[in-house]
């Protein structure tokens, strides 16, 4: 997009307002992020988000496992098995018995600096 901006502007296909105008708004996009008009507003925070990609784009379940997890970690839990164990009870207690989808939700949470 910015080197169709570009090319367009060495054609004098735009004036240089309008050339600033796009420039600050392909700034504001790219700061945004690809996808970041796509989600609920309620999904306000990054790991809501990643959450909510890898449960099938499930708002409410992301919402509950999210929860779960502020609700249940401790502090130090990454580095402390007792703890991590906590943690994968609480997603395991709303995403059921998948081990598989509760093993990579886990993984998922602990790449997260929100929790």
């Amino acid at each position: 997009m910015l080197d169709a901006l570009i090319e367009q502007r060495k054609q004098a296909a735009l004036s240089y307002q309008e050339y600033l105008a796009k420039i600050v708004e392909l700034t504001r996009q790219a700061k945004a992020g690809p996808k970041a008009g796509a989600y609920p507003a309620s999904l306000d925070t990054p790991a809501l988000r990643a959450l909510y990609d890898n449960l099938g784009r499930d708002e409410a379940l992301a919402i509950r496992v999210d929860q779960a997890v502020r609700t249940r970690m401790q502090d130090g839990w990454r580095s402390n098995a007792m703890k991590t164990k906590r943690v994968r009870q609480a997603i395991a207690g709303v995403i059921g018995d998948e081990a598989e989808l509760i093993d990579r939700t886990l993984e998922l949470v602990k790449s997260q600096n929100d929790y």
